[in-house]
């Protein structure tokens, strides 16, 4: 086994755990922006439950699989070397990879609204912008296997 190839199934790897909690963390908001029409204490549980769920996800998947990707796609760029950047394929995927880091950090921002409890979002918001994540890793991941070029 080569370092590359090590690298790059760690890589898939973080990615698949990003974007499950990218794909996750907008339901679990629609869900919370839900709730409001409910009645007491029901919807005082519901939120606390969601809202811990919320946390753990962020916390534990999230961020972490954010930064992995992050590292080991650099390290792959470092193995392969810094023409790569230079090739249209390459360009569309990192392209995606700044689309999805400011998802993400929108998502991180919208946390803190939902946990103090002043978000204005709507859970059908978060259900017409769940797949944002999904079209940009159709686009990311055909890139990268078919590695086309103009």
């Amino acid at each position: 086994m080569n370092t590359y190839d090590l690298v790059r199934g760690l890589h898939i790897l973080a990615v698949i755990a990003w974007m499950a909690g990218l794909l996750f963390l907008p339901r679990l908001y629609a869900y919370d922006a839900e709730q409001q029409s409910k009645a007491e204490p029901l919807k005082s549980e519901m939120q606390g439950l969601l809202r811990a769920w919320q946390a753990r996800l962020r916390t534990i998947i999230l961020n972490p699989a954010l930064v992995l990707s992050w590292t080991f796609g650099l390290w792959m760029i470092h193995l392969n070397g810094l023409e790569t950047l230079s090739q249209p394929w390459m360009i569309a995927k990192l392209a995606g990879v700044v689309a999805l880091t400011g998802w993400h950090m929108f998502l991180m921002a919208e946390f803190r609204r939902v946990q103090g409890g002043t978000s204005v979002r709507t859970g059908k918001f978060w259900r017409m912008t769940n797949e944002i994540p999904f079209v940009a890793a159709v686009v990311m991941v055909l890139s990268v296997t078919t590695q086309w070029t103009f």
